[in-house]
């Protein structure tokens, strides 16, 4: 019988791109839901922000303020109906956020996704 000293360090070569692509799927999954849950949250607060009667400019910062841990910005929320708004209405905010994988291979598979989340609160 011939000696079997290398295989297993082939065996490992073979499998670690393998190994290396699920740990780094893992953490774009991860990456990506932290995501959607700040969206998400920063969406309540900012729509009640908004159902207690609050200005525009407000609302968009208070959204900011609790999407800060993914550098969320003013221009990714969207207020319908803008402007003075009056008890009874439905106030819609929306939240887009575009993110890119970590991973290479999916990212070029996939593309960049873009998250959205809309809220609605009657306005008090």
């Amino acid at each position: 019988m011939k000696s079997e000293k290398g295989q297993s360090m082939v065996e490992f070569a073979l499998i670690l791109p393998l190994l290396i692509l699920m740990l780094f799927g893992i953490i774009d999954f991860g990456r990506i839901f932290h995501a959607y849950l700040t969206i998400d949250h920063a969406g309540r607060e900012a729509a009640r922000a908004a159902s207690i009667g609050k200005d525009d400019t407000f609302i968009k910062q208070k959204a900011v303020d609790n999407g800060v841990s993914i550098s969320l910005k003013g221009t990714n929320v969207a207020i319908s109906p803008t402007g003075t708004k009056k008890s009874g209405d439905n106030v819609t905010i929306t939240i887009t956020y575009p993110i890119n994988f970590l991973t290479p291979v999916i990212g070029n598979v996939v593309g960049p996704i873009t998250l959205k989340d809309t809220t609605v609160m009657r306005v008090e």
